[in-house]
């Protein structure tokens, strides 16, 4: 070896130990905040499910030599027996939770005008339930949106106590109803009272029985879309349908941009126990944030991540760390669940072993401070196994089947409901696409769709669309057709055993360090992939 390559290498030992040593206080770290955390403390945990094997060569018709990896994140959160942070003081002296309800006030609400009446009790009911020290404020929207309370032009929100709560509802019980629709404007006013308030958790809660008919009166800086780009990522929104004219595409849209999640009530009735509902799971919020890291090995592109788990939701990559290989996705409002996410990376096999495990990534949970203690799992690979059997490459993980059979059926209720609208002349096709989506539904073995599924369907014509349904029959089912459950069992593989360890022997010293035979990467004895350009299995080869 000459001079040269000696002091290269001893360069590499000096920054693997520079590393090892920051990783190690980072693990002492999490050990302390494992020892603090009780029954009161926060535990996250993570799980990586995947088929491994992709093909390592072309097909016939020359597929390109990039291949997709689909793996699933099964991540959960578990808050103990400690108070919630919504109910709870923030970091700081300021409150935990800000608050805003937004009461469409349109002239619909009144046809009925029962619609306008259980809109008052729910919001009443929602105010009632917040905590203590809560900074809050109702709008009234309309063509624009006013301030309810704490009052119009206010630029500040009220601070939930006693005497704020009854002139909230003094001040909700007066609304009355005019005007038209433009929910961009009352989205915009929600982000600016949001703007200035420290909680870590920000919430609105927005209510509609119309279509945002008259967005394209508004400037052009409240239009929704625009409103849409400023607000994402600000706070998480909530939107409900009331009335039989709502449009589920439109809640949809405003709650995947927005985090949060679109629902309506069947009769006004149903309203304030919904509202209750919300405001109790949202009180329950266990972490305001969660951040998924993705670190890809060199050569690894990331083409994907998306929430698939309890619906779908586009996530946007953040500013990474680690020399500008990693990238973070935001997801928001945990509360005590489980969630599923879907990666998907890009790797080419040009060059690399068949039948070996290497690594594409390494998956990392990450969550801000919460005046709590927090367990957080220790990172996750995901990997490839390039392999030249077609039926190994063929195989699917149930998880990332599940979620595109969630999307045929989606699918095929959106065709189903533009076919029925069409009358007698899109009779037939509604009825073959309700056929699929119902067909779809059962293989998922989905109850709640096939519920929703049920009542669009003939009772004497099975798989046939019943007559005399209303439009907003099928608003319901697209919104019942956007939530997906998890499939049955765990969504990872369960961890293999390490077979090149004899039985007996313990775990490899993490003060020592190892050196990759392919790449001369050099990092912790205990690692199990190389973490270095080839990103190969190190340990527990099969």
């Amino acid at each position: 070896m000459s001079a040269a390559e000696r002091a290269e290498r001893a360069e590499r030992a000096e920054r693997a130990e520079r590393a090892e040593r920051a990783e190690r206080a980072e693990r002492a770290e999490r050990g302390r905040d494992a020892e603090q955390a009780t029954d009161a403390g926060i535990e996250v945990t993570l799980a990586v499910g995947q088929n491994k094997e992709l093909p390592a060569v072309p097909d016939a018709a020359g597929q390109p030599r990039d291949r997709e990896m689909h793996a699933i994140l099964e991540i959960g959160v578990r808050a103990g027996d400690g108070p919630h942070l919504a109910t709870g003081a923030g970091r700081g002296s300021g409150p935990a939770l800000a608050e805003v309800l937004i009461v469409d006030t349109s002239r619909s609400m009144l046809h009925p005008a029962a619609k306008l009446h259980a809109a008052k009790d729910a919001t009443v009911a929602a105010i009632r339930l917040l905590p203590e020290s809560a900074a809050f404020a109702v709008l009234s929207g309309r063509f624009d949106a006013t301030v309810v309370h704490p009052g119009p032009g206010r630029a500040v929100m009220a601070v939930a106590g006693p005497a704020e709560r009854e002139a909230a509802e003094r001040a909700v019980r007066i609304m009355d109803a005019d005007g038209g629709t433009a929910i961009g404007t009352w989205l915009d006013l929600a982000r600016r009272l949001l703007k200035e308030q420290p909680a870590p958790i920000k919430h609105v809660l927005l209510l509609t029985d119309g279509r945002n008919e008259h967005d394209h009166r508004a400037a052009a800086p409240t239009r929704l879309d625009t409103v849409l780009d400023a607000c994402e990522g600000r706070f998480v929104c909530d939107a409900w349908g009331i009335g039989e004219d709502w449009d589920a595409d439109l809640l949809l849209r405003i709650t995947r941009r927005l985090h949060g999640r679109a629902d309506a009530v069947r009769t006004e009735s149903e309203l304030t126990a919904a509202y209750e509902g919300l405001m109790n799971g949202l009180l329950g919020t266990a972490v305001p944030e969660l951040r998924i890291r993705l670190t890809p090995t060199p050569g690894t592109v990331i083409r994907q991540v998306k929430q698939v788990v309890p619906s779908e939701q586009e996530l946007l990559a953040t500013g990474g760390e680690f020399g500008g290989r990693s990238a973070e996705y935001v997801t928001r409002a945990w509360g005590e669940e489980t969630r599923h996410f879907q990666v998907v990376l890009a790797a080419d096999p040009t060059g690399r072993e068949i039948g070996e495990d290497i690594q594409l990534a390494a998956v990392d949970v990450v969550v801000p401070d919460v005046g709590r203690p927090v367990r957080l799992p220790a990172p996750q690979p995901v990997l490839v196994r390039w392999t030249d059997n077609p039926l190994d490459a063929s195989r699917q993980h149930p998880g990332v089947r599940r979620h595109e059979l969630y999307q045929q059926a989606s699918a095929a209720v959106a065709r189903a409901y533009r076919a029925w609208v069409r009358g007698a002349d899109g009779g037939a096709a509604a009825d073959r696409e309700l056929a699929r989506a119902l067909e779809l539904a059962g293989e998922l073995g989905d109850t709640h769709l096939l519920g929703a599924l049920r009542r669009i369907e003939d009772p004497g014509r099975p798989g046939h669309v019943r007559t005399a349904l209303k439009d907003v029959d099928w608003q319901h089912l697209i919104l019942s057709s956007a939530m997906t459950t998890p499939p049955q069992g765990p969504a990872a593989d369960p961890p293999a055993a390490d077979p090149s360890s004899p039985p007996g022997t313990h775990a490899p010293d993490p003060d020592d360090l190892l050196e990759c035979p392919d790449c001369n990467w050099i990092g912790p004895a205990d690692s199990v992939y190389c973490g270095g350009v080839c990103g190969r299995l190190l340990r527990g080869a099969e």
